[in-house]
């Protein structure tokens, strides 16, 4: 690997945490990174705040490969001491915001992309996407773009892993339930109390155990997170609402955990969206098994990530540590960096050529 490539990969990665870009204002960080792969002779396409390009010897009649992370950050939480935009650099460790989630990830992915570029006969063709509004699952993001990638085979996911495999990753579902009685007055035997309409769906959803179990999950999480009822004290409140957050596994679709769900309770549950797929790949996936080949170790994420707005197979894996994601004072090692175009660059090549 070029010590030239990893360092342009540093001093792209400082100036985009120099540049702030929260979720949907990330259009300097765009701007940026367009520039970045135009100076290296890689012809690139926009729409809104998402770049993508592809190899210099493309070919329509091969499977592409995606290679995809994201520019936009979350705002810096209030825990921070350091200046979250100065990108300073410090007994090997970048700090900044984004540094971690994804920066890392992404810079690492553009060095790959530009170290197989102009490389021709490779069996696949590679589409780097560096996209927007990850951080909220915004409609402008990658779900964007997608139509406009053409045929894609299967896809790297660029968030912190420590280099290692998340062959899985859970979906998410955000239900808001609403229970409906008749007001009265607490005083009196009258109305019908909504909040007592809603405890046996509530421990339904408490207890109820999903007939499939995942072998990477286990079961569907289900968690009643908040509820609200009543104005004032002796009123009997004629509406009750709860929202449930439900973790769905590769074991289901999350319409099929829907369906479920409205046929088990009485109340009237709407889903926010059920755009956030759980995802998964295949244990013998040439990709996945070449990153068992150097030692890469698989598991399932618990979080979501760009991966829930893919019907492809798609393996999440890059440098940095989810654990460090959105903390204060957030950092990678600069050895992370490093590392993780190495292991891009071998396991990619194992593919590829």
């Amino acid at each position: 690997m070029s010590e030239k490539l990893v360092d342009q990969s540093l001093e792209l990665l400082q100036k985009l945490i120099r540049t702030p870009s929260f979720s949907k204002e990330e259009n300097h960080t765009a701007a940026i990174i367009e520039l970045y792969l135009q100076q290296n002779g890689v012809k690139t396409q926009r729409k809104v705040n998402n770049i993508w390009a592809y190899n210099k010897f493309y070919h329509p009649d091969k499977p592409t490969v995606l290679l995809n992370s994201h520019h936009d950050t979350v705002k810096p939480n209030s825990g921070y001491i350091r200046n979250p935009f100065a990108a300073d650099i410090e007994e090997d460790k970048l700090y900044g915001l984004g540094s971690n989630d994804a920066g890392g990830c992404l810079v690492s992915l553009i060095a790959a992309f530009l170290h197989f570029y102009a490389l021709e006969h490779l069996r696949f063709n590679i589409c780097l996407a560096a996209t927007a509004e990850e951080e909220i699952s915004g409609h402008n993001g990658l779900e964007l773009i997608i139509p406009e990638l053409g045929n894609l085979e299967f896809a790297i996911v660029g968030e912190p892993t420590q280099m290692h495999l998340a062959v899985a990753e859970r979906g998410l579902m955000v239900l808001d339930c609403v229970a409906t009685g008749k007001a009265g007055h607490a005083a009196r035997d009258e109305g019908e109390n909504a909040i007592y309409k809603v405890l046996k769906d509530i421990e339904w959803f408490r207890t109820f155990k999903f007939a499939k179990e995942s072998e990477m999950f286990g079961h569907v999480k289900m968690s009643v997170t908040v509820i609200e009822a009543g104005t004032q004290h002796n009123v009997v409140p004629a509406l009750c609402k709860f929202t449930v957050d439900v973790r769905v596994t590769d074991a289901y679709r999350n319409e099929e955990v829907l369906k479920i769900i409205r046929g088990h309770v009485s109340c009237e549950v709407t889903p926010r969206s059920v755009r956030l797929k759980p995802s998964s790949i295949d244990i013998n996936h040439p990709i996945v098994q070449a990153g068992i080949f150097f030692g890469r170790k698989t598991y399932g994420s618990p979080t979501t990530s760009d991966q829930a707005l893919l019907d492809i197979p798609s393996l999440k894996m890059g440098p940095g540590d989810s654990a460090r994601s959105h903390m204060a004072d957030e950092y990678i090692y600069v050895d992370e960096i490093k590392g993780g175009i190495e292991m891009y660059v071998k396991i990619l090549e194992k593919v590829l050529i």
